[in-house]
């Protein structure tokens, strides 16, 4: 056997199977002081590390596994979210950026309070895009509109909760219609959720 090909199979033998480690916690208290490494499950690609402040001031970080996930911001009204993703061990060690800090950027798109998409939300930080999307808690999922950064729209999902983005770029581009379900049902899925989690 010739030394390319020896050292081939070698790089193959070390490189298949890895398992990525990534931090792992769930923060209620502004947090992640109890965060461990854990190896991920088969299929997870990418370490996440999620902070979010809801319209009420709930604070909370979470870090895990992720099958796919996006960098960037989110604004939904009801609440505001930075993710920071990455792919090599223990990579989300260190908390995603507080996103109630970032500065209005003159953006402005429609957001949803439950009981209507007519809410006019301004956008901050790198959020330049509007976005429809889907929010799933607990099985049960909401219309939700807002703000989102760039990289969010590419990946077309932001986390685990938000799925099925479309964006637009255009002031208020993400028009304004009624929705049905019921907002308080979301938020007690969503605190159950992240309660029990």
């Amino acid at each position: 056997m010739d030394l390319q090909t020896s050292v081939f199979l070698l790089i193959s033998l070390f490189t298949t199977g890895h398992t990525l480690n990534c931090y792992e916690c769930l923060g209620m208290t502004w947090s992640c002081s109890d965060q461990r490494v854990k190896t991920c499950p088969s299929g997870s690609y990418k370490c996440v590390s999620f902070t979010a402040v809801t319209k009420d001031g709930v604070k909370m970080k979470v870090k895990d596994c992720a099958a796919n996930c996006a960098s960037g911001s989110m604004n939904l009204g009801i609440m505001r979210s930075s993710s920071v993703c990455c792919n090599t061990d223990g990579c989300n060690v260190q908390d995603a950026p507080d996103p109630s800090t970032s500065t209005p950027n003159g953006k402005t798109c429609y957001s949803c309070d439950g009981q209507s998409c007519l809410n006019k939300l301004s956008c901050s930080g790198n959020e330049e895009h509007c976005i429809n999307a889907t929010w799933t808690v607990s099985g049960h999922s909401l219309v939700v509109k807002g703000c989102a950064s760039k990289s969010i729209c590419d990946a077309g999902s932001s986390d685990i909760y938000v799925q099925g983005i479309s964006c637009c770029s255009g002031n208020l581009c993400n028009g304004a219609q009624s929705v049905s379900q019921s907002f308080l049902f979301l938020c007690c899925s969503l605190l159950s959720f992240i309660l029990l989690h």
